[in-house]
């Protein structure tokens, strides 16, 4: 699934493209893309047909774009989600399931694709409500506007995230010292942190040689503090290289793919060397998911 960086990496990709823009044109070839929207603010296409968009913006792993009409277009990518930037008249991507016909001041008509091969993500107008803190709602590349102070209904629930300029360290880990929980189970909790998945999960907790089963209120301040600070790394450096790419189902807005999968440490490394300290890494059944860690590495304390 993608996480915060891939997500991201979408969100500055479609972001030129798509501020300013007037949505001329949508079709709907899946309904079940349409899941989240609620129908009872009226159809989909009718609320979009006409209306200008003015940012892209994410919080975790959801992106929204704020419409002049006071609404946004939360997208979500599901599992296997993809936005696609093509040129009109170009042949259908398979799997497409909306397609959006933009028109922009500057670069003219482009249509916005999202396939989705396993139809768990989708798009849905969505009403905005002000954050909580009254500070921006997440992270956009444009200039603020009077659509940064709110968030759709269906993201206001998850945290801030880890590289967002608003994100509270000190919040954060008073929270994370009251979790009983393991430790990874808190980092994959996208009310308490967001944009950790399973993959950074794993390799911020190895940069931190923590176990994943290390209950988060036995870490010590200085350990939970080294944490926050291997996540935000992991992060960024993810970001830096253009996400995580095991296979076609992640790639950016112009089909490309990302190569961190080519600098993880422990994440489907099962059966290599640590390289710490050489010792095999191990796959380990987590939740409906899988652990990988390095068992000297990170032991159980």
């Amino acid at each position: 699934m993608p996480e915060l960086p891939e997500v991201e990496v979408v969100r500055a990709g479609v972001e030129p493209a798509v501020t300013g823009a007037v949505i001329a044109g949508v079709e709907v070839f899946e309904e079940r893309s349409l899941r989240r929207h609620d129908r009872a603010l009226g159809p989909f296409g009718d609320l979009l047909q006409g209306t200008r968009i003015l940012a892209a913006v994410r919080r975790g792993k959801f992106l929204w774009l704020p419409l002049e009409t006071g609404r946004a277009l939360v997208v979500h990518l599901g599992m296997s989600g993809q936005v696609l930037l093509r040129s009109p008249g170009t042949d259908a991507d398979r799997q497409l399931r909306i397609r959006l016909a933009l028109d922009h001041p500057d670069h003219g008509e482009l249509w916005l694709n999202f396939v989705d091969q396993r139809i768990f993500g989708g798009m849905a107008v969505d009403v905005l409500a002000p954050t909580r803190d009254g500070l921006p709602a997440g992270f956009s590349g444009r200039s603020s506007g009077p659509w940064s102070g709110l968030i759709p209904s269906q993201v206001a629930h998850i945290a801030r995230d880890p590289i967002d300029v608003s994100f509270s360290a000190p919040s954060f880990l008073a929270a994370l010292a009251r979790k009983k929980t393991g430790v990874k189970r808190a980092l994959l909790d996208q009310t308490l942190i967001s944009g950790i998945g399973n993959i950074y999960a794993d390799e911020a907790l190895f940069a931190a040689r923590l176990h994943y089963e290390q209950p988060a209120s036995s870490l010590s301040p200085a350990k939970a503090r080294a944490l926050l600070a291997a996540v935000r790394s992991i992060l960024n450096r993810a970001l830096a290289e253009g996400g995580t790419s095991f296979d076609a189902q992640y790639v950016n807005v112009n089909g490309q793919s990302g190569y961190f999968s080519h600098s993880l440490a422990v994440y489907g490394q099962q059966g290599k060397p640590c390289p710490v300290c050489g010792t095999p890494v191990v796959r380990e059944q987590f939740m409906n998911r899988s652990s990988h860690l390095c068992p000297r590495c990170q032991r159980l304390a």
